[in-house]
């Protein structure tokens, strides 16, 4: 599985004119699932993610994660991550999970997030979002389970 995290002060997602999750500071992370992944790489990319130290302390080094300053998560879908660009110059989706597996791992994903953090709002799976954002830094890191 695939995580993009970009440290906010803000973000929301908008579907059909309608806000459906907006957070203060916190994590904007779009979320996509490769073919082959399972639970198991759902729960691993969150455990890392959870933990991940992006925020800053007293001293301004990046030495807190979402969790210890109680920040939100915004979970968005977005299975062009798992793009295949090395060639040509239109991408291919290949690797990207099949649309019923990747709502499987996703709704997983979002599902044991609520259970282990406060603050968890979502993007809607298969649908045109509208996503804003204001990146705090700006501050963004890739993080992959079994990188392919």
């Amino acid at each position: 599985m695939i995580a993009l995290l970009q440290r906010v002060s803000s973000a929301s997602v908008v579907v059909d004119g309608a806000t459906i999750g907006a957070i203060d500071a916190g994590l904007l992370v779009l979320v996509c699932a490769e073919r082959n992944d399972t639970e198991k790489d759902a729960d691993a990319l969150l455990t890392k993610l959870l933990a991940y130290r992006v925020f800053g302390d007293d001293a301004g080094k990046m030495n807190r994660s979402v969790t210890d300053i109680a920040g939100g998560l915004l979970l968005v879908p977005q299975f062009t991550l798992a793009a295949d660009t090395k060639s040509g110059t239109r991408p291919s989706f290949t690797p990207a999970a099949a649309p019923a597996d990747g709502l499987r791992l996703f709704s997983y994903f979002v599902e044991q997030a609520r259970l282990k953090h406060a603050t968890v709002e979502t993007g809607q799976f298969g649908a045109d979002m509208k996503v804003s954002l204001t990146n705090d830094g700006p501050v963004t890191f890739w993080l992959q389970t079994n990188a392919k």
